[in-house]
C-alpha cells in the first residue's frame, strides 16, 4: 500500500519593508523573489542614463539587482534571503558615495 505524503505545513511569512511599504515573503525567499511576488520588477536605476533595473541573471553574476539592505549597499537581491524586519531600499548607481557617481 502506498501512502500519500502530507503537504508541508506553511511557514509563517517573513515581513520586511521596501521603501517603508510592508512586504511579506516566504521563509528562505530571496529579496528579488519577494519583490516579484508583489509586482515589483525594477528597483534601481543605472548610474549612467537612469535606466530601470531589477533581477536579470538571477544568480548573482550581473549585479543588476543591487539593493540597500539594512543600510548596507551593494546587496544582490537575487542572492540575499529575506530576514524578518529587514529594511530594503533601492540603490542608485553603485550605491557608494565615496566612489563618486
Amino acid at each position: 500500500m502506498r501512502h500519500r505524503a502530507e503537504p508541508p505545513a506553511e511557514a509563517e511569512p517573513v515581513r520586511f519593508a521596501f521603501h517603508g511599504r510592508a512586504v511579506a515573503a516566504r521563509q528562505g525567499q530571496s529579496i528579488a523573489g519577494a519583490l516579484w511576488d508583489h509586482g515589483i520588477v525594477a528597483w534601481r536605476t543605472t548610474r549612467v542614463g537612469g535606466r530601470p533595473r531589477g533581477a536579470f541573471c538571477g544568480m548573482g553574476v550581473c549585479f543588476d539587482c543591487l539593493v540597500v539592505v539594512n543600510g548596507a549597499p551593494g546587496q544582490r537581491a537575487c542572492l540575499v534571503r529575506v530576514s524578518e524586519g529587514d529594511t530594503v531600499t533601492s540603490q542608485e548607481g553603485h550605491g557608494r558615495d565615496e566612489l563618486g557617481g
